[in-house]
């Protein structure tokens, strides 16, 4: 299934007409701070910084936790990222003490935006939309790069020269003192965390990935142990050409992610889905990133309340979406669950009232769903065929 919705999706980034940022082969400029990890090749990667061609506050540039609350949009967020100039030099993944890995932690622990320059093989260009990261612009092989020198977050300082602390539990301490998902993600990416010589770098798409799932096995351990709602609850979102719908049950922790993509390229109607229970789930998920990021958003905010509940988690992405990384995921359904909720004493209704917002039938998540089905033959049911329409 992932193959199949990984080249639907990149059939949707192939229409897209917007111009990356015009370049030479000398770049002045500010990184958010940001940097990219490649995973081609791996364990020699290509790595290196992303810049901006303009100088002073471009943190918005590489800062999704912000894009959304701000109602940021799409256009605006791919006007942001595809001013971003990737440079890249090959990389053995545990070369950590190497001087241009050490200009990369310079910059992804930085408490600002930092002055560099550079200079590229031949003229960065290109484009890069992803399912996973989130895009950027063009890039090039970097031959030299400079980097202002500036503070560090302290919060990551401290991780990068604590050498006994594992990069999980490095992971779930910034989690808890508040440090966005993005900083974490990138000092985890460049190498920046870990115990002494486990110490590596690790590729964005996968270090997004590592993070959600780190942070959501702690927190799912945390809310296992807290008492059930009493109540069915309905949290929505609308955002970026996306429909959010998260239905809390009344039930110790179980998950499912259902994402439906309707006439974005034509007539198609495509939906996916994969779940997991009470103890989680061991393989990766068939659907990528994305069940991490919303598994995680969700149970952060269950934690926050002190709450355990099942999740059954349905968007739908329709016309005019564009693939934006699994942060569109994560920050959306983070929004969804500080919306207020409406409460329900019965399945029924609150299936009802989610359906009055869903361009797709509900029993065409069901076809996909094992959640649904197990709620349709616990009320006597063989499917939710009432709510076709």
């Amino acid at each position: 299934m992932i193959a199949g919705k990984g080249s639907y999706l990149e059939q949707l980034t192939a229409g897209v007409t917007m111009q990356s940022a015009p370049v030479g082969r000398e770049l002045e400029g500010s990184s958010p701070p940001s940097v990219f990890i490649g995973r081609w090749n791996y364990p020699k990667v290509l790595a290196g910084p992303m810049v901006a061609p303009v100088k002073g506050d471009t943190r918005v540039m590489d800062t999704p936790e912000a894009w959304i609350p701000a109602r940021t949009t799409q256009e605006e967020i791919i006007g942001y990222r595809l001013q971003l100039v990737r440079g890249t030099r090959a990389v053995g993944v545990r070369d950590v003490e190497d001087r241009f890995v050490a200009q990369l932690q310079e910059i992804a622990l930085s408490s600002s935006s930092r002055d560099a320059e550079a200079s590229f093989a031949r003229t960065p260009q290109g484009m890069v939309f992803s399912e996973d990261s989130v895009p950027h612009g063009p890039s090039a092989a970097i031959e030299r790069f400079d980097v202002a020198g500036g503070a560090w977050d302290r919060r990551l300082e401290r991780v990068f020269h604590d050498t006994d602390l594992s990069a999980s539990e490095a992971v779930t301490a910034l989690h808890r003192a508040g440090l966005p998902f993005s900083q974490i993600q990138k000092a985890l990416s460049v190498g920046a965390m870990g115990t002494g010589r486990a110490r590596r770098l690790v590729p964005t798409r996968w270090s997004i990935t590592a993070c959600d799932t780190t942070i959501g096995d702690r927190l799912q351990a945390e809310v296992r142990h807290n008492p059930v709602i009493d109540c069915i609850r309905v949290h929505e979102f609308d955002s970026l050409h996306n429909h959010y719908a998260v239905l809390l049950l009344p039930t110790g922790w179980q998950y499912e992610w259902l994402e439906a993509f309707l006439h974005i390229l034509g007539r198609e109607e495509l939906v996916f889905a994969d779940h997991e229970g009470f103890r989680g789930k061991k393989e990766y998920s068939q659907v990528g990133g994305c069940f991490y990021s919303c598994r995680m958003a969700v149970l952060e905010a269950l934690a926050r309340e002190g709450v355990q509940a099942g999740a059954i988690v349905l968007r739908e992405a329709s016309r005019g979406y564009v693939p934006l990384g699994v942060f569109n995921v994560r920050e959306n359904v983070r929004s969804a669950m500080c919306q207020p909720a409406a409460e329900f004493e019965d399945v029924p209704s609150a299936l009802a009232s989610v359906a009055e917002r869903l361009q797709l039938p509900l029993c065409r998540f069901e076809g996909e769903s094992a959640l649904l089905r197990d709620i349709a033959r616990g009320r006597g049911q063989t499917t939710l065929g009432a709510f076709c329409r």
